[in-house]
């Protein structure tokens, strides 16, 4: 083989992965360069930049007790949402994955269905059913256990309620592929060697879905944190999470330089969560969520 052909070989790998590259490159790093360039800009009392280096909004948003009350009750949020997405999506997972082969797929294809649902159209329905006349009110109303409708809405509790309404099917995926690859033999031999269904369960099941069910937290909690269309639909203006702020700075407020400095605290927060995870567990649940 000629030299020209070993250089080319040599390259080959680079020449395969140049078009993931450049999209990565022009439509994530140099964009978060350009946010983080803005990040130290000012912008002046009538409505301009100030190019330069200053320190100012990262002043503020470190030091001020308002965005540090918001990022506090965004993780709050997230975390208590993740953690509803746990108790609520193991079973169902664990169903699907030990149902018969007729059945699973159509129980497969019945969880992808939020998918193909708009995710604004599946948080505003949540007003039809806990408005002041949605489904719930009218239901109690007519059966006489209330006189007046309830206010259900626009609390933190029903920013939770649909985040969960959100993020369950990621949870219930990525369970159910962990439940699906463990092998069968292992609950029999645990079963044969004098466990109960629990007990085998417990020692058995339960430890080998651990990755699954922490790739499937990991998601939610991401997906919870950086969001704003729920508490914008949902809740109110005490309700407010972290990418409520982002959008408000830079899309009313016009505010750039002040916006990029939240969006990368927000962003360092959850690369930060993500590069927890990656050093105890790794990301390759998650690849497998997408197989």
């Amino acid at each position: 083989m000629s030299a020209t052909a070993d250089r080319l070989f040599d390259r080959r790998p680079w020449i395969l992965l140049g078009p993931a590259l450049s999209a990565v490159t022009f439509l994530l790093v140099i964009p978060v360069c350009f946010i983080v360039v803005y990040s130290f800009w000012l912008r002046t009392a009538i409505g301009t930049e100030e190019v330069g280096f200053h320190l100012d909004n990262w002043q503020l948003v470190l030091t001020d007790p308002f965005y540090r009350d918001i990022l506090v009750q965004t993780i709050r949020i997230a975390v208590v949402s993740t953690l509803l997405c746990i108790a609520l999506g193991y079973v169902p997972a664990y169903f699907i994955a030990y149902a018969g082969a007729r059945h699973k797929l159509l129980l497969i294809l019945l969880l992808m269905l939020p998918f193909w649902i708009s995710y604004i159209i599946r948080t505003m329905s949540w007003i039809n059913i806990l408005g002041v006349s949605g489904a719930v009110n009218s239901a109690l109303m007519a059966v006489g256990v209330i006189d007046e409708p309830m206010r259900m809405l626009y609390n933190e509790a029903t920013v939770v309620a649909g985040l969960v309404h959100f993020l369950l099917p990621f949870m219930v995926l990525n369970i159910y592929v962990s439940l699906d690859g463990i092998d069968r033999n292992l609950t029999a031999a645990a079963q044969s060697l004098g466990c109960n269904g629990w007990q085998a369960f417990r020692e058995v099941t339960l430890p080998l879905s651990l990755p699954g069910l922490a790739a499937g937290s990991l998601l939610c909690f991401v997906l919870a944190a950086g969001t704003y269309i729920t508490p914008m639909i949902l809740g109110g203006p005490q309700n407010a999470m972290f990418a409520n702020l982002v959008f408000e700075t830079i899309i009313t407020q016009l505010n750039w330089p002040l916006g990029s400095a939240l969006s990368l605290v927000l962003l360092v927060l959850l690369g930060a969560v993500v590069m927890a995870y990656t050093h105890f567990l790794g990301l390759d649940q998650i690849a497998k969520s997408f197989r």
